[in-house]
Parts: structure tokens; C-alpha cells; sequence
């Protein structure tokens, strides 16, 4: 498992423009509220946790359709599906779901608190949303796993992964938020919707490799 997930890095990151794409789309998205909201700081710093949050979901979601794209065009889709059994395979999507979170989103996570900064957010409110996007982008991983292989058989199922998955996705966002806003806001508090976040992560982490891999082999067949 550690070969594989050092493989999947490493592919990603000689690929590079999924990681540098991703960072550009969250900047754009993040670089544009202020046109869109006007100069008021404090209309910023009070709806910029939940920017930085649709900013990095939506990133999140660019390059998930490439997930298991290049395997099935190599043919090592095929030998992984016959190499193991099911629990075998969802275990190997797991570890492809945590190289591609390491190189694709991460980078997310690393420049969110200088977006927060552009947002006028507080320090507290930085380190924040910084941490619930380092605990609930994960989750995102997994969910598109599903969507990615569902539509690993389609030439172009980018659009398609995003449909399917945007919708299952709305959780985490809500209690990602949620808990950004309460490091900052005083009536509301962060750690019950931080914990369901988390709880969230894991339920997912299981669920989505899971899924995923019935996915595969019903596209295998």
C-alpha cells in the first residue's frame, strides 16, 4: 500500500498542472467576491470562512475525473480488479483517494490562510478554516471516488463527476462552515459541528472506497 501510494504521488505530481490548476481556480474564486460583495471589511471577514470553504470544494472537484482515467487507459484498471478480492480493491481506492487528496487538494488546504488573509478574516477565523478544510476536504476525496468511477467508462464524465457528487458533498460544506464560523462568531459554537465534520471524514473514508470499488468492477463487467 505505501508503494502504491508513493506511485500515485508521484504520477500526480509529474503531472503537475492538476495541483497548480486547482490553486488558480481557488484564487479566482476567492480574488473575485470582493467585485462582486463591494469594499465592505467587515461584510468579508464575516462571509469569508464560508468562501474560502465553496472555493476549496469546488477546486476540490477539478481533476477527480482523472482518478482512475489513466489506469483504465493503461490497462492497469483491468489487472487491479483481478487482482484482488472487492475489500482488496476498495482498500487500493482508499490509498488512491489519499495520494490524490496529498497532492491535489492539500496545496488547498496550505495556501487557504493567505486567501484569508485577501478576505480580511480574523486570525482565529484563518486557523479555522484552515483546520476544518485540512479535516473535511478528505471526505470530498472519497465521495468523488464514487463519481469518478461511475464514470470511468465515459470519455468525458468531468461534468458528470461534479453532478453526481455536488449534492453528497453539501454536508460537510454545511458543518464545515459552520464550524469556521463559530471560532469567530460568539453565540455560535465550533466544536459539535467540527466533530460531526470529522465524523463525516470517516464515515466517508469508508463508505467511498466501498462504493467505488462496486463501481469498478460493475464497469469492468
Amino acid at each position: 500500500m505505501l508503494a502504491l501510494f508513493l506511485r500515485e504521488a508521484r504520477l500526480g505530481t509529474r503531472a503537475g498542472s492538476g495541483a497548480l490548476t486547482g490553486v488558480l481556480f481557488f484564487l479566482a474564486v476567492v480574488a473575485v467576491i470582493p467585485f462582486g460583495v463591494g469594499p465592505d471589511l467587515n461584510l468579508l471577514a464575516r462571509i469569508g470562512p464560508a468562501i474560502l470553504w465553496i472555493g476549496a470544494l469546488l477546486a476540490s472537484l477539478l481533476g477527480l475525473e482523472r482518478l482512475f482515467q489513466a489506469d483504465r487507459d493503461d490497462g492497469s484498471l483491468d489487472l487491479l480488479l483481478l487482482a484482488g478480492s472487492r475489500h482488496m480493491t476498495a482498500l487500493t481506492v482508499f490509498v488512491k483517494c489519499l495520494a490524490h487528496w496529498t497532492v491535489n487538494v492539500l496545496p488547498l488546504v496550505v495556501v487557504a490562510p493567505l486567501l484569508g488573509l485577501f478576505m480580511n478574516v480574523e486570525p482565529t477565523g484563518i486557523m479555522a478554516a484552515t483546520l476544518t478544510l485540512a479535516v473535511g476536504t478528505p471526505a470530498i476525496t472519497f465521495i468523488g471516488a464514487v463519481g469518478a468511477a461511475l464514470a470511468v467508462a465515459l470519455p468525458r464524465g468531468g461534468l458528470l463527476v461534479s453532478v453526481l457528487i455536488l449534492p453528497l458533498v453539501i454536508p460537510v460544506l454545511i458543518f464545515g462552515v459552520a464550524a469556521a464560523r463559530g471560532a469567530i462568531a460568539d453565540p455560535d459554537p465550533f466544536l459539535p459541528p467540527f466533530l460531526i465534520l470529522a465524523a463525516l471524514t470517516l464515515l466517508f473514508a469508508v463508505i467511498g472506497p466501498l462504493a467505488a470499488a462496486l463501481a469498478l468492477r460493475w464497469s469492468g463487467d
